[in-house]
């Protein structure tokens, strides 16, 4: 099953001329799901994958740079003579917020779906969940984890052998779980196989939850909207960071920290040599790049620049 992280926006705030406001697309098998979605996010996807048909949108918080494109999103999908529903997740209030954009969206002609997640709410999908949790950026925000199930073990086909089992429909039963006569899993399937985990923070200021969630983690997409000249100002404004970000990146031992949410007055250098002393395997996406998360016994994430580099980079 293929896994990749799209960086849609990666400005924090203000867009500049090089990145637009938060948007970041998870591809998981024929599944898109938005997280957030700033001003311009549709113009984005348009320029880079074209504007799929989401069916799934998760919101951070209500802070209008991270929903400022929805309205537009939701409007142009209902122009297009969309049918099949669309689910928009967040936290508590959510139903509020599209009460406010009720005007600027009007009426739809498929069924827009409101779910609102508190801290420690999951959804289950096929092979993998996603769970909201809660971050510490002085309004209420949330990040959420995509976390896929374990798989079961490589099949020891000649084992299998060896226990008279017949290739064919038997071996399917196995490597399903089920027993074949006396013939169990456990004696032809070898040990379960990590699942891959993604997690993103949306804003937040340095959380030890965040931190637990992100354990081990493939990927973590974290926040760095200041640099640790303006330590004092990240802490007022519930922020990072990039030296934050890294810290926590280490203490949770994700595979690789993928930086955003980044303000115009940094270099990017600066961003990323900031956080690197605190945890090597960083990264800074500029819009467009991606992340391609291989199963765990196939590689390491991957970064692929989708775009010329940044030249302050």
């Amino acid at each position: 099953m293929d896994l990749d992280v799209l960086f849609v926006g990666t400005a924090g705030s203000v867009p500049s001329a090089r990145r637009s406001l938060p948007a970041t697309l998870v591809r998981r098998g024929g599944e898109r799901l938005l997280f957030d979605c700033g001003e311009g996010t549709q113009r984005q996807l348009t320029r880079s994958i074209g504007l799929v048909e989401l069916e799934d949108v998760f919101l951070t918080h209500f802070h209008g740079d991270h929903v400022l494109g929805l309205p537009g999103l939701v409007k142009t999908f209902n122009l297009r003579g969309r049918e099949r529903p669309l689910t928009v997740h967040g936290p508590p209030g959510l139903a509020g917020l599209f009460k406010t954009f009720a005007p600027l969206i009007g009426r739809t002609g498929f069924e827009l779906r409101l779910v609102e997640l508190d801290h420690g709410d999951e959804l289950e999908r096929d092979g993998y969940r996603i769970a909201a949790f809660d971050v510490d950026h002085g309004a209420r925000a949330q990040g959420y984890a995509l976390i896929e199930e374990a798989r079961p073990g490589r099949f020891d086909e000649s084992r299998a052998r060896e226990l008279a089992v017949e290739p064919g429909p038997d071996f399917g039963r196995l490597q399903r779980g089920e027993a074949v006569g006396e013939v169990t899993p456990e004696q032809v399937l070898g040990p379960a196989r990590a699942g891959r985990k993604v997690v993103l923070t949306g804003d937040t200021a340095p959380s030890a939850l965040v931190a637990a969630v992100a354990h081990r983690a493939d990927l973590l997409v974290h926040e760095a909207t200041f640099t640790s000249e303006d330590a004092e100002r990240a802490a007022e404004t519930r922020h990072s960071t990039a030296g934050q970000a890294g810290a926590l990146a280490a203490d949770a031992e994700v595979g690789m920290l993928a930086l955003t949410h980044l303000s115009a007055r940094y270099p990017v250098r600066e961003v990323r040599e900031e956080a690197r002393a605190e945890f090597e395997n960083t990264i800074v996406p500029d819009d467009f790049d991606r992340v391609e998360l291989p199963l765990p016994e196939r590689g390491e994430p991957a970064h692929h620049r989708e775009q010329a580099s940044d030249p302050s980079s």
